[in-house]
C-alpha cells in the first residue's frame, strides 16, 4: 500500500458512557498527526478512524484515545483483512467480554434496587422498637455497601475524566449520589450538628441507592439493545460457506474457507453453497442467487459463466476458477457496507453531540446555581430543600438517551434492511428516506413474494 494514501482503521472503545464521550474522542483523534477524518459511534461502541500510515499507526490512534480517558478493546471490530465476522453461535473474546459486562450491570443493578425498596419500606413502616436515629444507622451499612460497589464504574469514570478535564454524564451521577450519601451519613452519625443549624435531620440513602439502580438498569438495558442490533451482521456472515472442495492434480481436498487463493479450482456439488466468486471451468448446473439478486428461479450457468460466493448450487456439479476470495467476495462487500453505514451518522447525530460536549458542565452550573437560590431565598428547612433540588437536576439531566437513540435506530433500520436485502449507505440516507416519492427498480424479480404461483391455465 502507498503510505501517501489514506487508510482506514476501526478501533473498538470501552468506557463510553454518553455523547459527550464521543465528541471528545473525536476531538483528540483528529488532532493527532496525519488523521484525516474520525467518527465514533456510540451504540457500536467503536472509532473508525481514516489517517495516513506514513505520519499515524495504531499505536498513535490508541495513544489518542487513551489521553482522551478512555481505553481500546483487545479485540478489532469489523472485517478482518480476508475474513467476515463471527457467525452465529460463534462466541468471540469481545462476546464474551460484554456478557460479562451485561451481568455485571444487571446484579448491581438489581442490588441497588432491592436496597432501596427494603430502606424505603423500613422508613415507612411503623416500627416503634427502633428509633428514627437508630433505623438510619442501621440502614447506614447497606447504603454505602450500594455506593462504593455499585456505584465503583461512575467515580472510577468520572475520576478518569476530571484527571483529563473534562466531564461526563458519570460525574453528574457520582457528585449527585455522592451527595445525597454524605448528607445523610452526616444526619446518620451527628444528627445533633444538623439539627443545631435548624435543618430537618432527613436521610436520603434511599435516593442515592435506587438513582444508582435506575442507572445501572438502563445502561443494562442499553448494553442489550445494543447487542442485539449487531446481530444482522452475522446473519449476513452466517450465509456464507465454511469449507471449499479444492481440486489438485485431479484430486478433491476438502480445506477452510479462509484457505482458499485466487486461482484455485473448486469443485461445488449439488445442495452445496458455492465457497467465493469465481468462474465456471467446467459442468452445468442452477445457481439460486436469491439471497443477492432476490430471483427466486435458479439461473442456469455453464464454462465462463460468473458465480457469486454464499449462492447455492442446486442440481448439477461443477469446477470453477477462484477470482475474488476473503474480504474481496460480494458478500463480504456487503457485510462490510453494512458495517460502515451501522457505524455511520446521520445530520441529526453530529448535531446532538455538539450539545452533549458542552451538556454536562452547563448542568453542573445550573446545578450550583439550584442549590444556592434555594439555600439563600428558599424556605426552611433550606439545607435540605437546596440539597434536593441540586440532587434532582443532577440525575435528572441524563444527555444518554440524547447520545444513544439515534446510533442504536440507526443500527436497527441498516441491519433489518440488509436482512430483508435492502443495502442503506448510512445514516444520512436512512434520515433522508422519508422525502422519498417514488422507487424504481431494474427488474421484476425483486417484486415477486420468492415463489412460483399458477395464475392462469389455458387448454390447448
Amino acid at each position: 500500500m502507498n503510505d501517501a494514501s489514506p487508510t482506514e482503521l476501526t478501533l473498538p472503545i470501552a468506557g463510553m458512557t454518553c455523547a459527550s464521550c464521543v465528541n471528545r474522542i473525536e476531538r483528540f483523534l483528529r488532532k493527532t498527526e496525519g488523521v484525516e477524518a474520525a467518527t465514533v459511534n456510540l451504540a457500536t461502541e467503536s472509532a473508525t478512524i481514516r489517517y495516513l500510515p506514513a505520519l499515524a499507526d495504531r499505536a498513535a490512534l490508541v495513544g489518542a484515545i487513551e489521553s482522551a480517558g478512555y481505553d481500546v478493546r483487545r479485540q478489532p471490530v469489523g472485517l478482518a483483512a480476508g475474513t467476515l465476522p463471527a457467525v452465529v453461535g460463534e462466541d468471540t473474546a469481545e462476546d464474551v467480554d460484554r456478557a460479562r459486562e451485561e451481568h455485571a450491570l444487571l446484579v448491581k443493578a438489581v442490588a441497588s434496587i432491592a436496597v432501596a425498596l427494603g430502606i424505603m419500606a423500613l422508613m415507612f413502616a411503623p416500627q416503634p422498637w427502633l428509633a428514627a436515629m437508630d433505623l438510619d444507622r442501621f440502614v447506614l451499612v447497606p447504603a454505602t455497601f450500594i455506593q462504593f460497589w455499585a456505584g465503583r464504574a461512575f467515580y472510577r469514570s468520572a475520576w478518569r475524566a476530571l484527571r483529563h478535564g473534562t466531564t461526563t454524564m458519570d460525574t453528574l451521577v457520582a457528585v449527585g449520589t455522592s451527595a445525597a450519601w454524605a448528607y445523610s451519613v452526616v444526619v446518620a452519625l451527628v444528627p445533633g450538628v444538623v439539627e443545631r443549624a435548624g435543618v430537618a435531620a432527613v436521610t436520603y440513602f434511599d435516593s442515592a441507592t435506587i438513582i444508582i439502580g435506575l442507572v445501572l438498569l438502563g445502561r443494562w438495558l442499553e448494553a442489550r439493545a445494543k447487542a442485539r442490533t449487531t446481530g444482522a451482521i452475522r446473519r449476513l456472515a452466517a450465509l456464507d460457506a465454511t469449507t471449499a472442495r479444492v481440486v489438485r492434480d485431479g484430486v478433491d481436498h476438502e480445506i477452510a474457507l479462509d484457505s482458499v487463493r485466487r486461482g484455485d479450482l473448486l469443485r461445488v456439488r449439488p445442495g452445496e453453497k458455492v465457497p467465493v466468486d469465481g468462474i465456471v471451468v467446467d459442468g452445468r448446473s442452477a445457481i439460486d442467487a436469491s439471497m443477492l439478486t432476490g430471483e427466486p428461479i435458479p439461473v442456469g450457468v455453464g464454462p465462463g459463466d460468473e458465480v457469486i460466493g454464499a449462492t447455492l448450487n442446486t442440481t448439477g456439479s461443477f469446477v470453477m476458477r477462484a477470482t475474488h476470495v476473503g474480504a474481496d467476495t460480494a458478500l463480504a462487500r456487503i457485510v462490510d457496507l453494512v458495517q460502515r453505514a451501522q457505524g455511520s451518522k446521520a445530520p441529526i447525530q453530529r448535531l446532538a453531540d455538539r450539545v452533549a460536549e458542552v451538556f454536562v458542565p452547563v448542568v453542573l452550573v445550573t446545578a450550583a446555581v439550584t442549590f444556592a437560590i434555594w439555600f439563600v431565598f428558599g424556605p426552611e428547612p433550606r439545607l435540605t430543600l437546596a440539597l434536593t433540588s441540586f440532587i434532582s437536576v443532577l440525575v435528572i439531566a441524563c444527555p444518554c438517551a440524547m447520545g444513544l437513540a439515534t446510533p442504536t435506530a440507526i443500527m436497527v433500520g441498516t441491519g433489518r434492511g440488509a436482512e430483508a436485502g435492502i443495502l442503506i449507505r448510512g445514516g444520512e440516507a436512512l434520515e433522508t428516506a422519508h422525502r422519498v416519492r417514488a422507487v424504481v427498480l431494474d427488474k421484476t424479480g425483486t417484486l415477486t413474494l420468492g415463489r412460483p404461483t399458477v395464475v392462469a391455465v389455458t387448454p390447448a
